[in-house]
């Protein structure tokens, strides 16, 4: 079932506008370029609207915000939902700062998203209005552990169906869920944690993977955060001595770079709730 919405990338290689930050542009792209898309970035008002007009989904990333990206996000989000494109809004460091959560939560009161994919504690700030996290990671203490499961699952769906959209909180343990079911997925390493913009590049990927698949939008956000812990798993059993994190990083995109519908069916780790 996973293993149908990668190979649906590869064959219809979605073109997926990006507005995001410059942190991770470059791997962003690349992500996408490995699982079989295709991206496009640009953040200035005045060209986002054309831009957005020609792909099929949108990418919202707020890890690096200004002024002019805020502007643009509005622009290309309006345009995307009225043409019916899939848009994606990943809140980077919501609740680390006034700015970060303010304009999280004034886009998810303009813009209809598809999928919201963040950590635990920028997840919980847009449901609460305020928030604490640490930097752009999530606060310990709202860490999803396996005593925590049920009541994470049961606020993914609660929120999935007051947004109404599909919500995706991936750490440890992963969940992608909507207002009636929620996959829980063990796929991945902590090693990734020394990486910087795996949850950046997943949301590119993600993008592509609900454009490919318009009748399986959950199974394909599903899909991708499995791509990408199971390529965290496999670019790690290829670490030689001497390799660090810039290595890892590359590993892990050659690994989605090599992935195909088998190798994903074999190697997802999940179960739906």
């Amino acid at each position: 079932m996973l293993g149908n919405c990668i190979e649906n990338v590869r064959s219809t290689v979605p073109l997926v506008h990006n507005i995001t930050n410059y942190v991770t542009v470059n791997d962003v792209a690349n992500v996408l370029l490995a699982c079989g898309g295709s991206p496009i970035m640009s953040d200035e008002p005045e060209d986002v609207a054309d831009i957005t007009s020609i792909c099929g989904g949108l990418n919202i990333n707020i890890g690096t915000l200004d002024q002019r990206s805020i502007e643009g996000m509005f622009v290309a989000g309006k345009k995307a939902n009225e043409l019916g494109h899939v848009v994606l809004l990943d809140p980077v460091g919501a609740g680390a700062s006034a700015l970060r959560t303010s304009t999280a939560i004034k886009l998810m009161d303009e813009i209809q998203f598809d999928v919201i994919r963040g950590n635990i504690s920028e997840i919980k700030t847009l449901v609460q209005g305020s928030g604490t996290t640490k930097g752009v990671d999530a606060d310990v203490a709202d860490a999803v552990t396996e005593d925590t499961l049920d009541s994470a699952v049961a606020f993914v769906k609660e929120f999935a169906k007051k947004a109404g959209c599909i919500v995706a909180i991936t750490g440890a343990i992963d969940l992608v869920g909507d207002k009636d079911r929620c996959f829980v997925i063990r796929n991945g390493r902590p090693e990734m944690g020394k990486i910087t913009g795996t949850g950046c590049q997943l949301s590119g990927m993600m993008t592509a993977f609900v454009v490919a698949n318009p009748q399986n939008k959950l199974e394909a956000a599903a899909a991708a955060v499995c791509t990408m812990g199971l390529a965290g798993e496999i670019g790690w059993s290829r670490m030689q001595e001497g390799d660090g994190n810039s290595t890892y990083r590359n590993r892990i995109i050659d690994a989605i770079y090599n992935m195909d519908a088998r190798t994903l069916e074999e190697g997802a780790k999940y179960e739906v709730r």
